[in-house]
C-alpha cells in the first residue's frame, strides 16, 4: 500500500469546523458522539446520518453537501427528531439555501426501507457512536448497505472492544448504555462487511477510550475500549483482482496537496503509487473516480498478496497516534 502516515494528526479541514461552528447552539448542547465522521467530497451528495440525536452532524452535513445536495437524518427518538426539526429553516436561512437540504425521519436503522429509505438511494451512509447501541448490527449494515448506490460508503466512527464481549456484559444494562456492552470486537466488523457485500472496511483513524468510573471498569474486567472510524464501500458485483498504479490529481476541495484516504493511504499529488484491486475498485467506482488518475499494470509485475490485517487494529493506530499528538488522544468514560 502506499506509505503509511498519521493521517489523523492532521487537522480537521476548515470546511468541517466551519459547518460545525455555525450548528444551532442548542443544537449542539444535546449532541451526543466519538468521533467526527466528515469525510472529503460531499458536495452534491445525498447522505443519510444513522441515530442523528439532536442533528448536530446532519446541519453540518447540510452546509456541507451544499444546495444540491439533501441530508437524511433518521433516528428512533421521537423527542429528539421533534428537536432536530425545529432547526431546519434556521439552518436554511442561515446558509442561504432557496429550500431546505435536511429532513428528519423517526425510524429504526434496522429497518430503513420501513422509515421510507429506498434501496440505491444515498451517496453516504454515516453513523457517529451508534451501532455500538444497536444489538442487530448485521441488519444495521445490510440496511445501510441496501440504501447506498453502487460507489457509495459508510462512513462511521464507533466504540470498539479488544475481544468478543461475553453474555453477561451484554444483559448489563449500564454497560449497554455506555456502549461498552454492545461494542463490536473489531475484526469481528470486517467480516460482518464482507458477509452482507461490502468492501473490507478502511480504518481512518482511532482514539482510545479510558474508563474512569470505577464499577464500570470492573465490570469491563481485561476488555479495553477504543474509538475507531472506519470507510466502507459497495463495490460493483465484478472485483477487479490485479493491482493497478494511481496518482492523486489534487482536486478534492480542502486537500490540494495530498488526500489522506485512511490511515494507511495518503495520496500526495501527482505522484503515482501502486494499490492493490480493491482499492482500485474503490477510487474507480465512487465519488472520488474523477480525482485519480489509474493506470492498469502488466499482469507479472502485480504481486496479489493476502494483507495482514494489522492495518486495520484500531488499537494499534491509537497507540501510533498517541506518539504524535502532544495531547492525549482519547476519550473520557465518568
Amino acid at each position: 500500500g502506499a506509505a503509511s502516515c498519521g493521517s489523523s494528526c492532521r487537522p480537521v479541514p476548515r470546511s468541517v469546523t466551519d459547518a460545525l461552528s455555525q450548528v444551532h447552539p442548542e443544537v449542539t448542547k444535546r449532541f451526543f458522539g466519538c468521533g467526527l465522521p466528515f469525510p472529503a467530497k460531499l458536495e452534491g451528495c445525498r447522505v443519510l446520518d444513522l441515530g442523528s440525536g439532536s442533528g448536530r452532524d446532519c446541519y453540518a452535513f447540510s452546509k456541507l453537501v451544499g444546495p444540491n445536495g439533501h441530508v437524511t437524518g433518521i433516528d428512533m427518538t421521537e423527542d429528539l427528531i421533534t428537536a432536530a426539526c425545529q432547526y431546519v429553516q434556521y439552518h436554511q436561512e442561515k446558509f442561504g439555501y432557496k429550500e431546505p437540504n435536511v429532513t428528519f425521519v423517526q425510524g429504526y436503522m434496522e429497518n430503513l426501507e420501513e422509515a421510507g429509505i429506498q434501496s440505491d438511494s444515498m451517496d453516504v451512509v454515516i453513523s457517529n457512536c451508534v451501532i455500538c447501541l444497536c444489538a442487530d448490527k448485521r441488519a444495521v449494515l445490510q440496511q445501510a448497505y441496501s440504501v447506498l448506490k453502487e460507489g457509495g460508503e459508510l462512513y462511521f466512527s464507533d466504540m470498539f472492544a479488544s475481544k468478543v464481549i461475553p453474555d453477561h456484559m451484554k444483559q448489563d444494562a449500564v454497560l449497554w448504555g455506555e456502549g461498552m456492552g454492545g461494542s463490536l470486537f473489531w475484526p469481528d466488523l470486517i467480516s460482518l462487511a464482507h458477509s452482507v457485500g461490502f468492501s473490507s472496511p478502511h480504518l481512518v483513524s482511532a482514539s482510545h477510550i479510558v474508563v474512569y468510573n470505577s464499577d464500570l471498569k470492573a465490570k469491563a474486567g481485561d476488555i479495553s475500549y477504543v474509538s475507531g472510524t472506519y470507510r466502507l464501500f459497495k463495490l460493483p458485483k465484478s472485483p477487479v483482482t490485479s493491482n493497478v498504479i494511481v496518482a492523486y490529481k489534487g482536486t478534492v476541495a480542502d486537500f490540494p496537496d495530498q488526500l489522506d484516504f485512511d490511515s494507511s493511504h495518503c495520496f500526495q499529488k501527482d505522484v503515482a503509487v501502486q494499490v492493490n484491486g480493491e482499492m482500485a475498485a474503490v477510487l474507480q467506482s465512487s465519488r472520488f473516480s474523477s480525482d485519480f488518475k489509474i493506470q492498469m499494470l502488466d499482469k507479472q509485475e502485480s504481486n496479489s498478496e493476502t494483507p495482514e490485517l494489522c492495518h486495520l487494529n484500531p488499537f494499534l493506530l491509537a497507540d501510533k497516534l498517541d506518539q504524535c499528538s502532544e495531547k492525549a488522544n482519547s476519550i473520557k468514560l465518568y
